[in-house]
């Protein structure tokens, strides 16, 4: 039984994150508040929270977000987030995407390029397990980006999509994401560690 607050202003992603992982670890904390200063932040410790076995509600008070988890009441103890939610297949690819357009030279070019690459990632099938979106690879997934509808497609078809918060923060695009889990580099990690094999775009 215990109640924790920590104060996460500040910290860069995964920081927040790290920080809250390491006093679940000690046990025995049913009440904890993480307090960060950005949208993105607030939503990547409430998801950590919750996959760790506590209800979060988040409050955005004057600018500082209070992340405030309640260790739910249930024999099952969930430790780390295994990222493993799909349905089990002989190899697990990742797809890291860093960048809006493919190759360079002609930008006009290299956008319809990536453009083409989103839609035939469904090609893949289930071996698609999960798509990072990092650096300019975040704006395929806001609002009225021409990949939109095919990120949408793969989401539907059970392919986990991560998106960087801190780039999102970076590009002022937070509010503009429509498809995804805005995520942190822990999570990132986590999925390129667990993935039987990665793919690199940038």
């Amino acid at each position: 039984m215990g109640q924790e607050t920590l104060d996460c202003r500040g910290l860069a992603c995964p920081n927040p994150v790290l920080r809250t992982k390491a006093l679940i670890e000690k046990g025995d904390t049913d009440r904890v508040t993480v307090l960060v200063d950005n949208a993105a932040a607030g939503e990547n410790v409430s998801r950590f929270l919750g996959r760790t076995g506590y209800s979060v509600e988040i409050l955005d008070m004057d600018g500082v977000f209070h992340v405030v988890g309640l260790r739910k009441e249930s024999t099952e103890t969930v430790h780390i987030p295994s990222q493993d939610t799909k349905i089990s297949v002989e190899n697990k690819i990742a797809v890291m995407v860093a960048t809006d357009r493919m190759g360079r030279g002609d930008d006009v070019l290299g956008s319809k390029l990536m453009f083409n690459f989103i839609e035939t990632l469904k090609e893949m099938g289930q071996e698609l397990w999960r798509l990072v979106l990092v650096n300019a690879g975040v704006k395929l997934a806001v609002e009225g980006s021409e990949s939109l509808p095919a990120l949408i497609g793969l989401e539907r078809e059970g392919v986990t999509i991560l998106v960087c918060g801190t780039c999102l923060n970076h590009f002022n695009l937070l509010e503009r994401k429509k498809i995804g889990e805005t995520t942190n580099m822990l999570d990132i990690v986590t999925a390129l560690q667990l993935a039987d094999k990665v793919i690199s775009l940038s």
